[in-house]
Order: C-alpha cells, then sequence, then structure tokens
C-alpha cells in the first residue's frame, strides 16, 4: 500500500536501466582526499555522522548545523596534512563536553581507523575523570588518573575514560561510521579499543580482532570464580572490589587500575561494512 500519493506524470524510463553513478570498481578514498574535495562535498560527507534527531532535540538546525542564536554547533578539523580528522558535535547546555565527538585517521595500508567516538549528555553529572586535581589532563585517563572522580564515576555506572553517560547511540553511531566509509568506498575500517570494556562492545556490534583475541579470552578465564583475576579482586582499592568480576564495565575499572600483568595495549579491531563477525570473548556477562 502506498504511503503518498504523487500527482506528477511518470517519469519516462528504460525497464532495468543500469545506474549510471556507481563505480565499476571501488577505489577507496582516504580521508586526506576528502580535504581536498569542495566543502560542499565534505559537507556531505560529514553529514552522515551527525543523528538528525539528536541535533533537533538539542536545539540545532539539521541543515545548517547552527543553534537557535545562529552559533555553528559542528567543528570540524584537520591535521597532519589532512589525514586526521576530527569531528565535535557541541551543545549550549555544557560545552566542556561535544554531544558527539569523533577522531579518525588514514592508515599505511590505505584504509581508515576510527581512534575516537565520544557521546555525552549535557544534562547528566559529570565526574572530572579527564583532568587532575592540580589542573593535569589525563589523556582520557591514559596518562594520568583522578582515582577520586573515577570512583565516583564508577559507582554512577561509568565505565573508564567517561565524564558523563552517553545518549545511548552507539548503536545507531557504529551505523553512521558504516554509511560513511561506504560513502569513502572503504570495505572496512580498524579501531584500536582505548579499554576493556570498548573491545567487547565493538565485539558485539560486529567487530573481529586483527589481535589481540588471546588476551581477550585469557582476560575472560581470568575473571572465571577460579581465575587468577577474580582472586586478584582483594578490596584493597575501589576498583578490586570482587564483584566487579561479574559485569564488562567492572571488569573494566579492574583492567584500569592495573590488576593485568601487563598494561591494556596492542588490542586492534576491525569492521568489515554490512558484515557481523560474531565473536565473542565474553559469553554471557552483562555490561
Amino acid at each position: 500500500m502506498p504511503l503518498t500519493k504523487l500527482y506528477v506524470q511518470p517519469v519516462p524510463s528504460q525497464p532495468h536501466a543500469p545506474c549510471t553513478t556507481a563505480p565499476e570498481v571501488a577505489r577507496p578514498m582516504l580521508l586526506r582526499e576528502v580535504r581536498e574535495r569542495p566543502p560542499e562535498v565534505q559537507h556531505l560527507l560529514t553529514q552522515f555522522l551527525l543523528p538528525v534527531e539528536v541535533m533537533v532535540r538539542f536545539g540545532i538546525d539539521p541543515i545548517t548545523w547552527r543553534n537557535r542564536a545562529g552559533a555553528m554547533m559542528v567543528h570540524v578539523a584537520w591535521a597532519e596534512d589532512g589525514h586526521v580528522w576530527g569531528l565535535r558535535l557541541l551543545n549550549d547546555i555544557d560545552p566542556r563536553d561535544p554531544l558527539i565527538e569523533f577522531e579518525m585517521a588514514d592508515t599505511v595500508f590505505g584504509r581508515i581507523e576510527v581512534t575516537w567516538i565520544g557521546i555525552n549528555d549535557p544534562r547528566a553529572p559529570r565526574f572530572d575523570t579527564d583532568v587532575t586535581p592540580d589542573g593535569r589532563n589525563t589523556l582520557r585517563g591514559t596518562a594520568y588518573r583522578h582515582r577520586e572522580a573515577e570512583a565516583a564515576a564508577m559507582l554512577a555506572g561509568l565505565a573508564p575514560g567517561q565524564v558523563r553517560r552517553g545518549l545511548g547511540l552507539v548503536s545507531q553511531l557504529l551505523d553512521d561510521v558504516e554509511q560513511f566509509m561506504a560513502a569513502l568506498q572503504q570495505y572496512e575500517y580498524e579501531v584500536e579499543p582505548l579499554y576493556y570494556h570498548n573491545a567487547i562492545l565493538f565485539e558485539r556490534h560486529g567487530f573481529q580482532y586483527v589481535r589481540g583475541q588471546g588476551l581477550m579470552e585469557r582476560i575472560h578465564a581470568g575473571f572465571a570464580p577460579d581465575g587468577d583475576l577474580t582472586r586478584r579482586l582483594d578490596g584493597s582499592t575501589p576498583f578490586r572490589r570482587p564483584e566487579l568480576a561479574h559485569t564488562i564495565r567492572g571488569r573494566s575499572w579492574a583492567i584500569h587500575d592495573g590488576i593485568l600483568d601487563e598494561p591494556w595495549e596492542h588490542v586492534k579491531m576491525i569492521k568489515r561494512i554490512g558484515v557481523r563477525a560474531g565473536v565473542d570473548t565474553a559469553p554471557g556477562v552483562a555490561f
């Protein structure tokens, strides 16, 4: 049943006429090449990553990207001669944290790596995990830590690296990233999870490992009831309480607190657009 009735003359066409715009062979485009495109092309590509519903909810025009006062609320920045690209969707409630933030970079293998996706609800309480009491930037908790703020964030249900709760947009934004990659004729893209819970989140959205799956499986075994990591949850810090073994967020806080014998690094994942790999290194564990 048609949803609308159009009072127009039908457009003459040949049956099964081929599409004249799709390429016969994909030629992947890098971010550096996007920067060289006209501004209107860059605008159209960026639009893939900006959820219309969120922009309207926070008083931002989804076409002009301006708020009610006329201020531009989408900031785009380039670095490394165009090989690194950043996108921030701002808000009027608390300018410290963007609603949505993307960082991407070209790789030497002709692919694109998504190096950061941040989502913040500016109406939610803020926990200053991103800055130490003496004012140093923690670099998302990887260089320094503000343990008091982290403990408060953990009790509020946040994961490492978060300063506020999100907007429930992870699935939508990852779908949007796939559309963005398809527009660039990229069949796959890379991520390097900054934390353990990020890796599990990516798993559950169809990513697979380039490296690090063995580490992830060892971590899951370590948090089993008789595992070595579970035995280390001795309550010596707020991030090492025994019950943290039962959730992905809890495990991530313990790993962030240094419970492993090695630093959290060298984990890389890849997502092929439209394909779900079915990897699950923490079956049955609630997030």
